[in-house]
């Protein structure tokens, strides 16, 4: 087929080349067969490889020294001269070196590959076994010492480094997350030799008896387990019994009626404008005569809609009812106290269809915490699609017996369909309303209430009103359908390296001073299109970062075993959305954001934005920056996370990694439903999405606390103040349509 398009037989763009791969001493000789044996002993030229050379230039080339390079990365700055068998530098070129495969049943030549793969300039086959001034006996054993291997004893030496830190508390959490996420082949060994660490703090309750304490700590480890829909039971401990009399309330409700409500959002029922109290007060009707009520709260970013709901669940938290906050996305949730997302509080399946159903029963104990509940908040429903609030409206109806809306409860739901909707293929526009709420049979059920006062931007009015026409798609478009900035909030393109680094230094003046004020990171950000761009920033930022980095290397399987020496390196290089990268770069202080929904309820939640602060080979040590649970200290361990079911990542396989991700910059759509101090907006490529552009500006509070770096679509383009902005009128129109 091939010759038949008459595609090129030896032009390759760009070139590849074919790196060797040998054990030291092992690599193959070519010489004639006359030639005498003692003459291709002595002929130094002949033992003379790629890889050995590498190492040659390594300890002896300035440039190589100087560029710190992998070896497959070699070719890119060095040509390989087959005569004389040896590297000479040139110009970067679009040059690709693949190091010849090797199967595992090779033993140390595949760890060999393996370290080649990750360690930088490496200066001999020795330099390669030596790992922080030790000389490891094997290229296996300097592989495992780096990190490159999955051990199999990976739960036990995680709760050995977490156990160090004498927490106790967390050590149970972590202990429950490791039994949920990382099952171990025998957790009652684990148990075993962790008992003394994990009750350090009941230990010194002298009233209790060892059995007692035994039990209590079996206890409070399966409450967290409860919390993420498993018990002890399912890790083959037996039944709990004690003496000691637990209270029967599940730990779900209890976690529920102890959420901290602060005199803020107590007092914020007092400080309403005219619409917030309207609306307040329309609610809490409805919640006192506990009748039914479904309404939907439409605003526009920064109308307050956070506000009002943080009024609400205070008020009616402090009448000793139960209160339930949730939103589509984890950063959103994150801000409600008690956030979680809908889909983890509601066991919403992933992949929606038209029949979808809750994986809740009525005998559970969120079954029974639901029953309970006298208000449901679900913020950015608008971001949510709609089988997923039919699923939950078919949950609420099963588990209260009735065939009302919601089965009677009093449901608020809140969100902006200026904001980006739920994900469509490419091209298909009509998705953006078949796929929303607002073609959902619930949609007309649903009392809407209106939000329009900016209280975000209203110290800057005509940012309000230029933010607003952003969002209905009404500011004027020029030059084929794009809207114009003001020079005051652009920063000037020059060309991608400068006028990148100007946005960086914009947004993040003083990295040092992140290192005292975690408040600095997590209160700014750059937000782009993409997660490729994303990832980019953030490589360029934690470089720059003040301290001394940690790397972890992810192990990634294809789960077909048959497929892994084919694709394990290209795997390697890839970031499907959703999982962390293959090499995680950290350092003390850097922010991260959350990418599994590991302990909802104690704060780690997907979206959830941390504060590193210690790192351990197993476990790192961080700390919350936001929401109810900032402040409180955490332990991450490396859980196997798989690909989704993207088309373009054909290739399913399992990547076991700490599930964060560095967040100085994140995409648009992960930004929503936050209030930064200071934004920063690359725009490397226009907007493809409704509402992204009009996500991005809506997060500062003023257009002095917006950058925005346009990039020209052409390298001739002229249009450095202008972008597209992608409104679509008709999901605006449905929505307004009551």
């Amino acid at each position: 087929m091939w010759r038949i398009f008459a595609f090129d037989l030896s032009v390759i763009n760009p070139a590849v080349i074919v790196l060797h791969l040998h054990l030291q001493d092992y690599q193959p000789l070519s010489f004639h067969e006359d030639r005498p044996l003692q003459d291709v002993i002595e002929d130094e030229r002949l033992h003379r490889t790629m890889l050995t050379e590498f190492f040659a230039m390594n300890r002896t080339n300035k440039q190589a020294e100087d560029l710190n390079l992998l070896y497959k990365e070699f070719p890119q700055y060095f040509v390989w001269d087959e005569d004389n068998r040896i590297w000479y530098a040139r110009k970067r070129g679009q040059v690709i070196g693949r190091v010849t495969t090797a199967h595992p049943i090779e033993g140390e030549r595949y760890y060999l590959r393996m370290l080649l793969m990750h360690v930088r300039r490496p200066k001999s086959f020795t330099d390669l076994k030596t790992v922080n001034g030790f000389i490891a006996c094997s290229f296996k054993r300097a592989a495992e010492i780096r990190g490159l291997l999955q051990i199999d004893n990976g739960a036990e030496q995680c709760l050995s480094e977490a156990a160090l830190y004498k927490m106790p508390s967390s050590l149970r959490q972590l202990f429950a997350v490791i039994l949920i996420y990382c099952p171990p082949s025998n957790p009652k060994n684990l148990w075993d030799k962790f008992y003394d660490y994990l009750l350090e703090d009941i230990a010194n309750q002298s009233f209790l008896s060892e059995e007692q304490t035994k039990a209590k700590v079996l206890h409070l480890i399966d409450e967290y387990l409860q919390i993420m829909g498993k018990n002890i039971a399912d890790f083959g401990f037996s039944q709990l019994t004690s003496t000691m009399p637990f209270a029967a309330i599940t730990k779900e409700i209890e976690a529920e009626y102890t959420i901290p409500i602060s005199e803020e959002d107590l007092a914020a029922s007092s400080i309403l404008n005219h619409a917030q109290r309207g609306t307040f007060n329309k609610i809490m009707q409805k919640v006192d005569a506990n009748v039914p009520a479904a309404f939907f709260i439409d605003g526009p970013g920064g109308t307050g809609k956070s506000f009002l709901y943080k009024a609400l669940l205070a008020t009616v938290r402090s009448r000793g009812h139960i209160a339930l906050a949730t939103a589509t996305s984890g950063a959103a949730a994150s801000i409600l106290p008690g956030g979680r997302t809908a889909h983890s509080r509601f066991k919403i399946p992933l992949q929606q269809e038209i029949n979808s159903t809750c994986n809740i029963s009525k005998q559970s104990a969120i079954g029974k915490l639901i029953q309970l509940a006298r208000l449901i908040i679900w913020d950015e429903a608008a971001m949510a699609k709609k089988y997923a609030i039919e699923s939950f409206d078919r949950l609420l109806k099963d588990l209260l017996n009735s065939d009302s809306i919601f089965g009677g409860k009093v449901i608020v739901f809140g969100g902006d369909f200026r904001q980006t909707l739920p994900v469509v293929r490419k091209g298909q526009r009509e998705d953006y309303i078949s796929a929303s709420l607002v073609n959902s049979y619930l949609w007309p059920h649903l009392e809407k209430i209106r939000l329009t006062e900016n209280m975000r931007a209203r110290s800057d009015p005509s940012f309000s009103d230029f933010l607003l026409k952003i969002g209905d798609g009404t500011e004027p478009t020029i030059l084929d359908n794009k809207i114009k900035f003001p020079s005051s909030m652009l920063i000037p393109f020059i060309d991608d390296t400068t006028s990148l680094n100007l946005l960086i230094n914009t947004v993040y003046p003083s990295l040092f001073e992140f290192l005292t004020s975690s408040s600095a990171v997590t209160n700014r950000a750059i937000l782009s299109t993409t997660n490729e761009t994303v990832q980019e920033v953030n490589q360029i930022l934690i470089q720059r970062f003040p301290g001394q980095e940690t790397r972890y290397i992810s192990f990634d399987q294809t789960l077909d075993p048959t497929k892994q020496v084919d694709h394990g390196d290209f795997l390697n290089s890839i970031q499907p959305p959703g999982l962390p990268p293959h090499e995680l770069i950290l350092k003390p202080m850097c922010p991260v954001i959350l990418l599994r929904n590991l302990n909802p309820a104690q704060g780690l939640c997907n979206g959830t934005r941390l504060i590193c602060l210690n790192f351990d080979k197993n476990v790192i040590h961080a700390e919350i920056s936001v929401g109810i649970h900032i402040g409180k200290h955490v332990f991450i361990p490396r859980i196997p996370l798989h690909s989704s079911n993207d088309e373009s990542y054909p290739i399913p396989f399992k990547r076991t990694q700490f599930p964060i991700s560095l967040c100085f910059a994140m995409t648009i759509n992960k930004s929503q439903g936050q209030t930064l101090d200071f934004v920063g907006i690359y725009l490397k490529e226009p907007v493809f999405s409704h509402g992204q552009l009009y996500v991005a500006l809506s997060r500062a509070k003023t257009s002095a606390n917006v950058k925005i770096l346009l990039r020209p679509v052409t390298v001739h383009s002229t249009e450095s103040s202008y972008t597209r902005n992608i409104v679509y009128h008709e999901i605006l129109a449905a929505a307004a349509d009551t």
